[in-house]
């Protein structure tokens, strides 16, 4: 499983996210997660649309085998659905 998060610096639920990809990277031999500053990358909102294919308010924007599925609380619902952390 390869899940990568767009975010950006100061975003309370990028780091929720990242620190549930990190617990995960923990327990789980098959899963794998990037980071990815919007910031430092030079990602703008329409570019992040393009990926996404639909508008975008809010970061993160989180993708699982790049399937796109959310936000934060979505990524900790996929988590919880599919008991990944056991």
């Amino acid at each position: 499983m390869y899940v990568v998060i767009f975010g950006r610096p100061g975003c309370p639920y990028c780091v929720r996210a990242v620190q549930l990809s990190e617990q995960l990277v923990e327990k789980r031999d098959d899963f794998k997660f990037r980071y990815v500053d919007i910031h430092a990358e030079g990602i703008s909102k329409a570019d992040l649309e393009k990926t996404v294919g639909k508008p975008v308010e809010t970061v993160p924007q989180i993708f699982v085998d790049e399937k796109h599925v959310g936000g934060c609380t979505d990524f900790e619902q996929y988590v919880r659905d599919n008991n990944l952390l056991g």
